[in-house]
């Protein structure tokens, strides 16, 4: 059987925490930061957990998790 393959932009995206937990950025931080306030602004730079119902997703393009910390 041949091996699968990482899915290079999910690889780039996401990240694995040693407890074996899938972190993502937040949204909103690209551009347009003038208007935003410094709470808000905080708030988006940190990472998050990836919602429930998106770990079977993610999962899968990841198929090597224990080896892409």
């Amino acid at each position: 059987m041949p091996k699968m393959k990482t899915h290079r932009s999910g690889a780039k995206r996401y990240k694995v925490t040693a407890t074996g937990k899938i972190m993502r950025r937040h949204a909103g931080i690209g551009h347009l930061l003038a208007n935003k306030s410094e709470s808000r602004k905080r708030k988006i730079f940190g990472e998050s957990e990836i919602a429930k119902s998106q770990l079977d997703l993610v999962s899968k393009e990841l198929p090597y998790k224990k080896y892409s910390r």
